[in-house]
């Protein structure tokens, strides 16, 4: 890695990008629609393999059991639509007829979090993860940005099982290189320190990294760790921070319940106690609004894990 946050797309733009290049290795793939595959950038996949992009309109609990049925047929199928429908509305489906036979179907999830902004409460999935987490045989991801949303999807097609991948819906800075690797189930430290971990996912990375610079003016130094695997975990991550650091904040753009604060303090509790604050949406919907004004009124920005790095650190003592 070089520079940190340089201007960058959407992941699901990353996402439409990525995945004309995958036919090429995956020659079983499939893309299943549910009517928005201009806003989910299948578009010109659909053009490119339009024997492979199957358009089944808005009913995604048929989607789901289609890509069963076709993966039980020896196909690759990857679902696509908005986080609220594909975890919700086909709940049961996921359950039921993917994850209980462990079928090997890829659902990417777009409209992960605040980031619809403008498109309200009915189209910011804020529960989708967690949801997604407590389903067994389920592996739940949010990459960062648009290089490791390709480099995560690449590995999530070689996956033997389903795969949970949520998207945003505005631009996220660059935070890694083409080059660069990510590894499902690794986290990685994208700044060291040894005061307190800030502990991120998804698109709310780019904020944790703007908050330990915030920190390093007062010469506090915040380790930045991006946790794009929900499940499983990293554990032994979270483990060397909270002995390294002895502070942790967690910081996602999700409900906090059931996601990935929830997930790190299970770690905590049954291994290594440490002081701990959750930044993510408390116990509300949020409400129609350009996405940064919502992070500040939901107590999710900047200026937010900056201030409970320092009430953590207080509490160490």
């Amino acid at each position: 890695m070089t520079q940190l946050l340089r201007d960058g797309i959407s992941t699901r733009q990353a996402y439409g990008q990525e995945l004309l290049a995958l036919p090429a290795t995956f020659e079983k793939l499939l893309v299943l629609d549910g009517d928005i595959s201009r806003s989910m950038q299948t578009v010109e996949f659909g053009k490119e393999y339009p024997d492979r992009h199957l358009n089944l309109g808005i009913a995604e609990q048929n989607l789901m059991g289609v890509a069963a049925g076709l993966a039980l047929g020896g196909y690759l199928p990857i679902v696509s639509s908005y986080a609220v429908f594909l975890s919700m509305r086909a709940l049961e489906q996921v359950r039921t007829s993917i994850c209980y036979p462990k079928l090997n179907v890829k659902i990417v999830a777009s409209h992960g979090g605040l980031t619809p902004g403008n498109d309200g409460p009915t189209h910011q999935g804020i529960e989708d993860m967690g949801l997604m987490r407590g389903i067994p045989n389920m592996t739940v991801i949010m990459p960062a940005d648009g290089y490791s949303l390709q480099d995560l999807l690449r590995q999530a097609c070689t996956i033997d099982g389903p795969v949970y991948i949520r998207l945003t819906r505005d631009a996220v800075p660059y935070i890694y290189e083409s080059t660069d690797s990510c590894q499902i189930g690794k986290a990685n430290t994208l700044v060291d320190g040894n005061d307190v971990t800030l502990i991120a996912i998804g698109d709310m990375v780019q904020w944790a990294i703007r908050a330990s610079e915030q920190l390093a003016a007062e010469g506090i130094q915040a380790r930045v760790i991006d946790m794009h695997t929900l499940k499983p975990l990293d554990q032994q991550a979270v483990i060397s921070a909270a002995s390294e650091t002895g502070a942790i904040v967690t910081v996602e753009d999700h409900s906090i319940f059931n996601g990935l604060g929830s997930a790190v303090a299970e770690v905590l509790v049954e291994n290594y106690l440490v002081p701990m604050k959750r930044i993510g949406l408390r116990d509300t919907f949020a409400e129609s609004g350009p996405y940064e004004m919502l992070l500040e009124k939901y107590g999710m920005s900047t200026q937010n894990i900056y201030q409970a790095a320092k009430e953590v650190i207080a509490l160490k003592s």
